[in-house]
């Protein structure tokens, strides 16, 4: 059974025309793999969003301010100055047992540096991030 003219030129305008569709996906997919840009179903997920004020800026600001509250604390209570002063050139296992000792015994001292210190907490319970544990003074 032959087709009609016009009936067979339809089937090969739509044969063309679905060919020339798979083409372009097929040749516009493939150079997008082949030069760097990766589907969208095989790209990994976004990172979370940071919370906020957690940037660098912002652990530099508080670490500067704590710093500043303990050399004033430091220049106003001589004695706990002596101390953390006498602790210079020793052995850092040898340090935290001697402040402990000290915190220990001047509670009211203790309480005092942790209070000064409870930004820099607040920052690492918000964002996530480690301090330094020498400098971690509830945990000696």
């Amino acid at each position: 059974m032959l087709l009609p003219a016009r009936t067979a030129r339809r089937a090969v305008a739509g044969a063309a025309g679905v060919g020339a569709i798979a083409g372009a996906m097929l040749f516009g997919a493939v150079p997008a793999m082949l030069f760097g840009a990766v589907p969208a179903m095989a790209q990994p997920a976004p990172p979370p969003p940071r919370p906020p004020n957690c940037t660098a800026a912002d652990l530099a600001g508080v670490a500067a301010g704590v710093s500043a509250s303990t050399s004033a604390y430091l220049f106003t209570h001589p004695p706990v100055n002596d101390f953390f002063t006498s602790l210079e050139g020793q052995p850092r296992d040898q340090i935290r047992p001697q402040v402990e000792q000290y915190l220990n015994a001047n509670p009211q001292v203790k309480a005092e540096l942790t209070g000064i210190r409870q930004p820099l907490v607040d920052l690492k319970n918000r964002c996530g991030t480690a301090t330094p544990p020498e400098d971690d003074i509830d945990n000696p």
